[in-house]
């Protein structure tokens, strides 16, 4: 395993292992152990007391980020011809149908958003196997599947985010840029903190959120409070 670079090193010196930081304080933080010279991401991993394993116990859902997330978001529309001029006015990257689904089955995946409408997903739901591993399928509980074309396009747009616990119970999701004000990644952080604790399984025993740490993209992890986060 190859050793970990000086400037991460110099970084993680300004984090006490033996501290857990609040909110306010891991986002003034972060910006301060960032390593990279580009405008790195903000990230948050939470460890959640919930097997996955068990779908009454599965945590996933979507929230938008009151200061969006500081990246360009692509947005693909697979809809009718009926709904393509909406989509374009919406301001959607890309529109169409048959000519995207052969595209996509090519190996075409350069989208961060796929956005449908009812009426095509039994034509694209053998996309599944390609979108699906990626995270870009579309589905209605993520908002992605409708017949509001432009109002999902605009919340794609505008900061929404989609999010769903892996299979070891880990939580992963960006909330903004280092380049951000840290009221900003505070605020970010809160959002999507409320909508975790939301989602809470019925089901879940004990501790919901056993751990947080909060990363800039190259930059340490800093652990922190469960008290600020169940504060949020």
């Amino acid at each position: 395993m190859s050793q970990r670079g000086k400037k991460y090193q110099e970084a993680a010196k300004l984090i006490d292992p033996e501290l857990e930081y609040t909110l306010e304080e891991a986002c003034d933080l972060v910006e301060k152990t960032s390593t990279a010279s580009f405008d790195e991401s903000v990230d948050l991993d939470l460890r959640l007391g919930v097997d996955p394993r068990h779908a009454d116990q599965m945590v996933r859902g979507s929230v938008t980020l009151p200061h969006g997330t500081g990246k360009e978001v692509r947005v693909l529309a697979l809809v009718s011809e009926a709904k393509q001029e909406e989509a374009e006015e919406a301001g959607a990257d890309h529109v169409g149908l048959d000519e995207y689904i052969e595209k996509i089955e090519d190996g075409w995946t350069d989208v961060d958003v796929v956005i449908a409408t009812p009426d095509v997903m039994g034509q694209i739901g053998k996309l599944g196997r390609i979108l699906g591993p990626r995270g870009l399928m579309p589905n209605p509980k993520s908002g992605t599947v409708t017949n509001d074309v432009a109002d999902a396009i605009d919340e794609a747009k505008s900061g929404k985010i989609d999010f769903r616990v892996d299979d070891y119970g880990i939580l992963h999701a960006s909330i903004g840029r280092i380049s951000f004000d840290p009221r900003e990644l505070r605020e970010n952080a809160m959002e999507f903190f409320k909508t975790v604790m939301r989602l809470r399984p019925a089901s879940a025993k004990g501790l919901y959120i056993r751990s947080a740490f909060m990363s800039s993209t190259m930059g340490p992890s800093i652990p922190l409070s469960r008290s600020s986060i169940m504060s949020a």
